[in-house]
């Protein structure tokens, strides 16, 4: 099995079967992500403690790669502190625009994400759940739209 059929399975993975899919109430934090170029519509809520999200999750419909990207994102940033979500989401925003980008994280399983990058049109898939993450933790009431 080659990298990008792993990668491949990962997403597929997280797809069918998305970790943190639900509400959180009470939320410390939600915002709502809409992609119209792809049909994709997020819902986010996070819980804090602290600096630390304790818990994060989503609900929402959209293709395999915005579900997979949502999933992935919950599962790796529950625990971490708000300073670690932001190094996060940069540096997923980095891999999914830069050719050849080396993460200065340990990204595990988010690394499926990098090949979105070869299919420019599903980059804003991918990245719809940080930016609605980013939006909640900054209380941002309107709806964040990927266009």
């Amino acid at each position: 099995m080659d990298l990008q059929d792993l990668y491949r399975d990962v997403i597929v993975d997280h797809n069918r079967n998305p970790r943190n899919f639900g509400r959180i109430d009470p939320a410390d934090a939600h915002a709502e992500g809409f992609n119209p170029l792809c049909g994709d519509h997020l819902q986010l809520w996070a819980k804090l403690d602290g600096d630390r999200i304790a818990d994060v999750q989503f609900e929402g419909k959209g293709c395999a790669i915005s579900v997979a990207s949502a999933s992935l994102m919950t599962e790796t940033l529950k625990g971490r502190s708000l300073t670690e979500v932001h190094d996060y989401f940069k540096q997923i925003h980095a891999l999914l625009t830069t050719d050849d980008y080396k993460p200065t994280l340990p990204l595990g399983k988010l690394a499926a994400l990098s090949g979105v990058r070869e299919f420019p049109s599903r980059v804003k898939c991918a990245s719809l759940c940080w930016h609605t993450l980013m939006a909640a933790l900054d209380r941002q009431n309107k709806p964040v739209s990927t266009e």
